[in-house]
Formats: structure tokens, sequence, C-alpha cells
């Protein structure tokens, strides 16, 4: 990934890239090509010397049985928006500028383990409803639902391990902007209803001398 020095994501935006819920995509290069999968994943940072990404496929999606030939990688996307040229404050000084588009993201790369044992997925499956369930009022457990039907779900899928070896972070967010131009982009997202974003600018802007 290209990254140049001024978008280099720092310690605390690649943790909470890692930490944050959602999904990233796994890909793995095998005898068969590249294959990918969408999947909700959960940082355990205990796990090797990098920490790892654990997940969970279904048993009849390939990706788990055909073994990675190399390291595998991880793709973790952050908030993304359009920047339109017309929130700059620039615009009206010299009229220089164009649009582009803010984003952060982490490519994880590592050794991929496969953990076909029920103990191991429910462990997995806990751990990452409760982290998603935990806004709600009323949150889901797994033992909420009755114990065979759940024992007969983990029979369906197959747990997925990504031991970490690297990361490769980047979050361009509008910090190569003179000031008044990031003014311009936080206020912009805002009223476009992209208070993620908004916020992700906000606090990547650069520290005044």
């Amino acid at each position: 990934m290209y990254v140049p020095a001024h978008f280099e994501a720092g310690p605390d935006a690649v943790q909470g890239l890692l930490t944050r819920p959602g999904a990233a995509n796994l890909v793995t290069m095998t005898s068969k090509g590249l294959l990918a999968t969408l999947l909700p994943f959960v940082f355990t940072p205990s796990v090797g010397e990098h920490g790892a990404l654990q997940t969970h496929v279904a048993r009849n999606n390939q990706q788990w049985s055909e073994p990675a030939i190399g390291e595998a990688l991880m793709i973790i996307q952050g908030a993304d928006a359009y920047v339109s040229p017309s929130w700059y404050a620039s615009k009206a000084e010299h009229g220089r500028v164009v649009p582009t588009w803010n984003y952060s993201t982490a490519h994880v790369y590592g050794k991929l383990v496969v953990h076909d044992d029920p103990e191991w997925l429910g462990g997995q499956v806990r751990r990452l409803s409760g982290i998603n369930e935990a806004g709600f009022d009323h949150p889901w457990s797994v033992d909420d639902a009755p114990e065979r039907y759940i024992s007969g779900q983990l029979r369906a899928i197959v747990g997925l391990e990504l031991v970490i070896t690297r990361i490769e972070a980047k979050a361009k967010l509008s910090q190569n902007r003179p000031d008044a131009d990031i003014d311009g982009v936080v206020a912009g997202l805002r009223a476009q209803g992209q208070s993620e974003s908004a916020a992700d600018v906000s606090q990547a802007r650069p520290a005044k001398a």
C-alpha cells in the first residue's frame, strides 16, 4: 500500500481500526488462485507477538480448506467519504482545488490458522456477539438460544485466526490541508450526515506548532 508520510496512521489510529466493531476482507492466495471473504472479526492482542484477528466462515466456504500460500491478508476499512472542493476555504482564495476521498484502512498480514474446534468457536462467537451487542438496551447473548440449536450452528462453521506478522495502515483525513480547509471539511461532512468521517478528520488534525 502506498502511504505518504503525512497519511501514515499512528498507533492510536491503528488500534482504533483493529478494535472497532466491523468486518474485514480476508484475502488468501491458494493453489486455486485468490480467494476473498468479508468476515466480522475480533482483535485478540494476547496471541502471538502482534495479536491476532479471530473470525469464522461457513463450513462450505472453500477458503478455510484451501491452504494459504505465504501470508494471508485482512483488509480493515474505517469510515470513508467524498470530499468536495467547495468545502475548502482555499477555493475562494485561488480556486486551485480538486475533489478527493478521505478514508482510513489497515492491511493486516499474518499466518492463517484454522480452528475446527467447538470450544474455540464458542468463545469466538460469544466475544463477537458481545462486542456488537454492547450498545443495545437489551443485549442478545449466545446463551439466550437453546444449547442444542447453538451446537448445530457451531458445527456449520469453522474458526479462522490471522496471527499478525505486520500491519500497513493509512489515514487519509485531510491532514495535508490548511486549518481553514480542515474546518470546512468537518463542517461539510457533518452537513452530509457523515458524522464518523467528520470525527476522524477532527481527530487526525495536525497539532499546531
